[in-house]
């Protein structure tokens, strides 16, 4: 069902899109908690240990226990507005445009839509156009999920007036070059290891056994979901240090804090006062997270464009009908 099918073609592209935007907003929900303690680690310059008495944050249990206790259960889904923006409009434009363009594929070149390359390549492209547009969203939901207490933003509109009047409307963009250049691998990859896990299940799994197609699409999704965060994180890492660019005084009750000139500025002194465990930092709940997000995203895809396909059916037509 994900990607362009000549065979069995029953979703258009604003039906893929309807689907997209429905499982991410599905999906968000179920995952805020993680991705919330995803940026707590990412932005915590101090070493994640309680061997470090400077640290804030020194694990899962840990960090889920502190922040209950002095911001409640609801920091667990703070951002959460911005992060549903996100995920709606990401899950729509990037299913959207991979399903046109993995029909683009099959219909102007001699490549099969179904190849596990094309999905890469498509995957990547798909990726990158909806970061594009949704890079303002995702900085939004950083600042968000980032933020202690007393909040420095109280409210979704307060946000954007205040990063755009202090800091101009370049900052909506901040770490958008290193979130395409991990996002394109990342994207490609899940879409890559999904199609060639869907693939090897079709080998192993025997026909009279397929029934359990649902469970099926939600672990090949979450093993590619872990499998391309692996690979990819550390840029994610980078990302996350320069999107708060410019937010460091609501970050002085974390820790330490610092200033990044750039891609590169940032990654040379991650490795210098981190060292090379500084670009795996909150790679736990990261890799729960991915399980989870990449899994759930491809089984609600899936289940939507079925359920749409079936409204769609003869058998469907004709009981409308009678």
């Amino acid at each position: 069902m994900v990607g362009y099918d000549p065979e069995a073609k029953c979703v258009s592209t604003a039906e893929a899109a309807a689907a997209g935007s429905a499982s991410g907003l599905v999906t968000r929900v179920l995952v805020s908690p993680l991705d919330v303690l995803k940026i707590r680690f990412q932005l915590q310059i101090e070493q994640l240990s309680s061997r470090n008495p400077a640290a804030k944050y020194h694990g899962i249990l840990q960090a889920v226990q502190r922040i209950f206790r002095e911001e409640g259960l609801t920091a667990f889904w703070k951002g959460h507005v911005p992060a549903q923006f996100l995920s709606v409009a990401d899950g729509a434009v990037q299913f959207m445009a991979f399903e046109s363009l993995t029909e683009l594929v099959h219909n102007a070149t001699s490549f099969n839509a179904r190849d596990s390359f094309v999905h890469l390549v498509c995957g990547g492209l798909a990726a990158c156009t909806a970061t594009v547009a949704v890079q303002p969203v995702d900085t939004l939901r950083t600042r968000f999920a980032a933020q202690g207490e007393p909040k420095i933003y109280p409210n979704l509109r307060h946000a954007v007036m205040t990063m755009y009047q202090a800091e101009g409307p370049r900052t909506f963009y901040r770490g958008l070059t290193p979130t395409l250049v991990a996002i394109f691998p990342y994207a490609g990859l899940q879409f890559f290891f999904y199609n060639i896990l869907q693939q090897f299940s079709k080998w192993v799994i025997p026909a009279e056994g397929k029934n359990g197609g649902n469970v099926k699409n939600l672990v090949c999704g979450s093993c590619a979901g872990v499998i391309s965060k692996t690979l990819t994180y550390p840029l994610d890492v980078v990302k996350k240090r320069l999107q708060v660019g410019g937010f460091e005084h609501a970050r002085a009750a974390f820790g330490q804090v610092r200033t990044y000139g750039g891609l590169l500025d940032c990654m040379r002194q991650i490795m210098q006062e981190e060292g090379p465990g500084g670009f795996f930092k909150g790679l736990s709940p990261s890799l729960l997270k991915a399980a989870f997000s990449t899994g759930l995203i491809f089984f609600w895809y899936e289940l939507f464009c079925g359920l749409l396909c079936a409204l769609k059916s003869p058998e469907s037509t004709r009981r409308k009908e009678g």
